[in-house]
């Protein structure tokens, strides 16, 4: 059995994920802009996590545009029955790389038949709205017309089940009025906890939370922190950041990217990391640590 097992499994609908898998952005060019640096290393990347035990890949038709799912399609097609795709509509990029909220029927109409097109895929086993009201953070604001799209493509058989990312409690409340939510994708880590409220009724309700950004915006004594814990357990920060995410709560999903290959296995290793007590209580501190 690979370590990956070691992280356990949650469902994401009616599917059953390994809890640590892949996000698949950084594929991309610079600034997830054009094609990679190196495609054969993204290709090599992409078929080792597989082999690895990852059957839940994150990814979105705005990444490059176009460029991560067609590396996907061309480094996995045909997917194994056991792989859970999840992508996201609700943007696009500018000929300058700048991302521009697409929320329109015919913007998200359009996203999703990319997607399934640049895939190779009849249907979507999960799409997230991607709600841009703020482009870095949740924001308020109703949700109501464009996951009514989302819904109308699914009771048309091209999306299986519909998520949110960049969401507030307030909009997942509103999006179960419209259609089942199977999973919520924000920001959140070790420094970054304002959805711990979020992430515990979600788990009470069994829908997955899939935070994104692991170490994202830490504070120079925050990053000391968590490398100091890395240290004494001979792992790596990102090792210890992951660790902490999957002990944090059962429902939590992780999907740690790279374009390398060294890194990906690092990242994967950290399904056989186990937190002591004592350095899982100094890490649930460093959100209150200053600058």
């Amino acid at each position: 059995m690979s370590i990956i097992h070691q992280s356990g499994t949650f469902n994401i609908g009616d599917r059953k994920v390994s809890r640590l898998g892949y996000g698949a952005m950084q594929l991309a060019g610079p600034g997830v802009f054009g094609p990679p640096r190196d495609h054969d290393a993204a290709l090599a990347v992409l078929r080792e996590a597989v082999a690895s035990g990852v059957n839940h890949i994150d990814t979105s038709d705005f990444y490059g545009p176009h460029v991560t799912n067609q590396i996907i399609r061309e480094a996995l097609h045909p997917y194994g029955d056991d792989l859970v795709i999840v992508t996201k509509v609700g943007a696009r990029r500018g000929a300058d790389g700048s991302w521009i909220p697409a929320f329109s029927r015919q913007e998200l109409t359009q996203a999703v038949h990319d997607n399934l097109r640049n895939l190779g895929l009849e249907v979507l086993d999960v799409v997230n709205l991607r709600i841009a009201f703020d482009l870095h953070s949740p924001a308020e604001g109703s949700i109501e017309a464009p996951l009514t799209v989302l819904a109308d493509l699914q009771r048309q058989g091209l999306i299986r089940h519909i998520g949110l990312s960049n969401a507030t409690s307030k909009q997942v409340a509103e999006g179960r009025g419209i259609t089942e939510i199977v999973c919520v994708q924000n920001q959140y880590n070790l420094a970054h906890r304002n959805d711990d409220p979020l992430i515990d009724e979600l788990a009470r309700q069994g829908t997955a939370y899939v935070p994104f950004f692991p170490l994202g915006g830490f504070t120079p004594l925050q990053s000391s922190t968590l490398s100091n814990v890395g240290a004494r357990l001979s792992a790596t920060p990102m090792q210890v950041a992951l660790a902490w995410l999957l002990r944090r709560a059962a429902n939590i999903l992780l999907i740690p990217g790279t374009s390398s290959l060294a890194h990906l296995r690092e990242n994967l290793a950290a399904a056989g990391l186990v937190l002591p007590d004592d350095a899982d209580e100094e890490l649930n501190h460093m959100a209150d640590i200053a600058a």
